[in-house]
């Protein structure tokens, strides 16, 4: 869907670009042309108005050559800016809820062009720790959100105490990462309340939640199911949801290639609440307030 609105909006770019080229430096002279030729014609017995009425600009030209500037900015800024996302799912709590929309720097691992996703310019690489936006591997249409856990070259480890584990590449030393400030959350699955933890995961602290009374999947972790240790490609990245027990991640599907990358969560622009009670009569889609107090910045 992203990479369809994209394409739909570089073809608009495009199409009202050449009609805005065409009419500046070619149809627009032509008219011009001619309406100098019935002054000459008229002398000074026509004003301007009436002489603009001999070859008007069609309405249709108008209006698309005054939407290319627009569209255009929409289209770089979207590119090669800041995009708004929207959290669709729980798998980020309790550091991102559902109805948060979010701001994603695209410029933060480089510029891509918006449709081949080709690298233009090199800028930076993902830190350990960083909330990023990518293109789902098993199907690239689709966009997902987690925490860059392991670096290229990095051998990581997931205990049966659900804490994580990191050799970094060129070492065989495995670091703990730090879990801390054990509480209960607000968030509950399946009616078990989730626990709180902080983490450090290199220089960013933040917060995961973990189920207690949930057994980890290890048979469906890939790519050897039942295995709790991942070596990181080069040029890949290793992806965890901070809801631990309840994300779809690279435990499951694997690791997430450089190209895949599409920006860095920065912060939360706005968030809608969709809570309602059972008998509620508003569509699910229509939120039924606002949290103002989550507008800031993503850890």
């Amino acid at each position: 869907m992203a990479n369809t609105f994209s394409l739909i909006l570089v073809l608009a770019t495009l199409f009202t670009g050449l009609i805005w080229a065409l009419d500046r430096f070619v149809w627009a002279p032509k008219r011009q042309l001619k309406i100098d030729a019935a002054a000459a014609n008229a002398g000074d017995q026509v004003d301007v108005k009436t002489l603009e009425t001999v070859a008007p600009q069609p309405s249709w030209i108008e209006s698309t050559s005054s939407m290319f500037p627009v569209i255009a900015l929409i289209m770089v800024f979207r590119s090669f800016v800041y995009e708004p996302f929207q959290i669709p799912s729980g798998s980020m709590m309790p550091t991102l809820l559902i109805g948060d929309f979010i701001l994603v720097e695209k410029f933060a691992y480089g510029l891509r062009d918006p449709v081949f996703r080709h690298k233009l310019i090199e800028t930076s690489e993902p830190e350990r720790g960083d909330v990023v936006v990518f293109k789902y591997p098993p199907q690239p249409n689709i966009d997902y959100i987690k925490r860059v856990v392991g670096m290229p070259g990095d051998t990581v480890r997931y205990s049966a105490d659900k804490q994580i584990c990191i050799a970094p590449k060129g070492t065989t030393d495995c670091n703990v990462v730090p879990l801390s400030n054990m509480t209960d959350s607000e968030f509950t699955q399946n009616m078990t309340r989730l626990v709180k933890f902080n983490e450090k995961l290199g220089d960013v602290d933040h917060q995961i939640l973990v189920n207690p009374l949930k057994r980890d999947r290890t048979l469906a972790y890939q790519p050897r199911p039942g295995i709790t240790e991942w070596v990181v490609p080069e040029g890949e990245y290793f992806m965890m949801g901070d809801n631990r027990d309840n994300s779809a991640d690279s435990r499951y599907w694997g690791f997430v290639p450089e190209a895949n990358l599409v920006g860095k969560a920065v912060a939360i622009w706005i968030s809608f609440e969709f809570e309602r009670s059972a008998d509620s009569v508003l569509p699910s889609w229509i939120p039924t307030d606002v949290r103002f107090n989550r507008i800031g910045s993503i850890n």
